[in-house]
């Protein structure tokens, strides 16, 4: 293995760790020779997703640096299909300049999928939903209007990423059998952060609630604003959380069942991200459904509790301060 691999499936891990706390978490129960391979897979897409944050947040006072960012975007895009077909050597840095984080994470996600033989059209569905976040993409996309119009964004979003795991979790059949379900637990997680995050979308000018499930309880964006402007829920817009909740819900149950056509040894740590995930709904109609004005968490006692009951207490007990 390169440096430059060494270094990348390293901060991938680091990445992993510092960001996506419940992900990690439930890695941990992984096998520990798939766990650097789920970890290059999450920080590429949160590499990606980081310059996409930056182009939405530039959009309203630097139009250079949007252009800037899109064409870093480009410029990943195009190292990654090259990866793809020569090897992690191809997204090495010329010779004589230094790597970077960028550098190391396309190196391991790169390996990751050469290694695995993750489709790579998966990977292209994923930059294309990613460009739809983008301001100046002619697909750039902010609103929608029905469930059906954010499942397109969803499948290159979340959906696949499901998919991509499917060879590193490992299935007892056919992986075409998982894969259903694994699109759908995917998606799951993906509607999950946006009824959580939804708050912090309508802040950057951003709505991931299917417009026509907002209309029929009343709801439009004014009183999105108001809510979020008060901290205030207004009964028209708890009812269409609970509307999208419910979708969510039944997309955890097409998933669930999944769960059993993986690896036996993939289970444990699958279980422990979808309960987890799931939980997050529960949080919010708790929180009396104020995701537009605060962000629902999964407590870390709650933490230690779901894991447990998921994956057998003294894994739970041991990958507990973890998750902090």
């Amino acid at each position: 293995m390169t440096d430059l691999l060494r270094e990348g499936y390293a901060v991938s891990r680091e990445v992993a760790r510092e960001h996506g706390k419940t992900y990690f978490l439930a890695t941990r129960l992984l096998p520990p020779e798939r766990r650097p391979a789920v970890h290059a897979l999450y920080a590429y897409a949160r590499m990606v997703d980081d310059i996409i944050d930056v182009d939405m947040i530039a959009e309203r006072d630097d139009a250079a640096a949007v252009a800037d960012d899109e064409a870093l975007l480009d410029r990943i895009d195009q190292r990654f299909r090259a990866g793809l077909a020569e090897g992690p050597a191809a997204v090495a840095p010329a010779p004589g300049e230094p790597a970077t984080d960028h550098d190391r994470i396309l190196a391991a996600a790169v390996d990751t999928a050469r290694r695995y033989d993750i489709p790579a059209e998966y990977f292209t569905a994923f930059m294309t939903s990613m460009r739809m976040d983008v301001p100046s993409s002619s697909i750039y996309t902010d609103r929608y209007a029905t469930l059906d119009d954010l499942r397109v964004y969803m499948w290159g979003s979340a959906a696949v990423i499901g998919l991509q795991m499917l060879p590193i979790l490992g299935t007892v059949g056919p992986v075409d059998e998982a894969a259903p379900a694994a699109a759908a637990l995917g998606e799951a997680f993906q509607l999950t952060n946006f009824v959580r995050d939804a708050g912090e979308d309508l802040a950057r000018d951003r709505i991931y609630l299917p417009g026509d499930v907002l209309a029929a309880y009343g709801v439009d964006e004014d009183l999105l604003h108001w809510c979020r402007r008060t901290d205030s829920v207004d009964p028209r817009v708890a009812r269409a959380l609970a509307d999208v909740i419910a979708t969510c819900r039944a997309l955890y149950r097409t998933a669930e069942p999944g769960i059993d056509l993986l690896s036996p040894r993939a289970r444990p740590g699958i279980r422990v991200a979808f309960a987890l995930y799931r939980d997050i709904l529960g949080v919010v109609e708790r929180d009396g459904y104020r995701s537009l004005s605060r962000r629902s968490t999964v407590g870390n006692g709650r933490r230690g509790g779901v894991a447990a009951r998921a994956a057998g207490r003294g894994l739970a007990a041991r990958l507990l301060p973890t998750a902090s």
